[in-house]
């Protein structure tokens, strides 16, 4: 619609409706969180949060709308027929993360298909501006990290995201939900790449254990997983980039998988027979997302992320 305005004035004009959309729509979801501080835990609070989540999806699809309408990307979205889309369901995702843009990505991918999704969020994002409230009131759960050397000095620390995992989990099992982690637990960069020493050319080590536990969390009402991969053909940009339209393309693919019915019942955390298995299903299909990277690239690296 706008793809003719210079680079510079399309990612202002674009930021500036994305701006607007969040202060429009926040402001109603921090009424509901005032609310919910006072409702009870119970039927009434899940209502408010429901009712919260519905503003939020709102949110999402505006975003979703001005994405696709206003900017230049080429969009290439992918999505297995099988995986029967319902915005009243409950889903587990993962995906591979290399940008912030992925958020973005993820909005236009699912829309209004289904329910909006909540991830595991670093516990600084609290102060980001408008969202950070609104995120702790929509349930996002707040990862706390701790450095080798504080664990060390504090071992009472560890677990304590096992627990705000649980807690997230039982909280979303009563409302509409798509529960997404990026197993890879950060951003791909080459350098981390490089300090981990990554066996994949495309993909950081994923980190199974926070997975784990949401997926024992929920039980197996949730008997499906869906595995999103997003590509970006002409590398993966900051965000400025693909507001400003100088990101061609993105391509994403989800497709549903079964979770072995195994892989519900054991204990991560304290069998360490379980945890081996459990780590060798995440790594066949870290594995295959490596693969299908490579294909869709047409064996060509992805410069880095801004």
């Amino acid at each position: 619609m706008l793809q003719f305005l210079p680079a510079p004035l399309l990612g202002a004009l674009v930021m500036v409706l994305l701006i607007v959309n969040t202060v429009f729509w926040v402001i109603p979801v921090y009424a509901l969180v005032l609310v919910k501080l006072v409702t009870p835990a119970g039927t009434a609070r899940d209502a408010v949060s429901r009712a919260a989540a519905a503003l939020a999806q709102n949110w999402a699809g505006v975003n979703s709308w001005m994405v696709g309408a206003l900017m230049k990307t080429e969009w290439d979205i992918r999505i297995d027929p099988q995986a029967r889309l319902d915005p009243r369901g409950q889903y587990l995702a993962c995906a591979n993360h290399q940008s912030w843009n992925d958020i973005v990505v993820l909005m236009k991918t699912f829309g209004h298909r289904a329910p909006f999704f909540k991830f595991f969020i670093k516990q600084e994002l609290i102060w980001v501006p408008l969202l950070g409230l609104a995120w702790w009131g929509l349930d996002y759960p707040f990862m706390k990290r701790y450095s080798a050397e504080k664990l060390a000095k504090y071992p009472e620390l560890r677990g304590k995201d096992v627990e705000t995992t649980k807690r997230a989990c039982q909280k979303f099992r009563n409302q509409p939900v798509l529960v997404l982690n990026f197993l890879e637990g950060t951003r791909f960069t080459p350098a981390k790449h490089e300090h981990q020493q990554s066996p994949y050319r495309h993909l950081l080590k994923p980190k199974a254990g926070g997975f784990a536990f949401a997926m024992n969390a929920f039980g197996e009402r949730l008997n499906s997983l869906l595995d999103i991969t997003i590509v970006y053909p002409g590398g993966a940009q900051g965000i400025w980039a693909l507001l400003s339209g100088r990101v061609p393309k993105v391509i994403v693919e989800v497709r549903q998988l079964t979770i072995p019915h195994e892989l519900y019942a054991g204990d991560y955390e304290n069998d360490p027979v379980f945890r081996q298995r459990f780590q060798h299903w995440i790594a066949e299909l870290w594995e295959r997302k490596e693969e299908r990277i490579a294909e869709l690239l047409g064996g060509t690296q992805q410069p880095a992320a801004n």
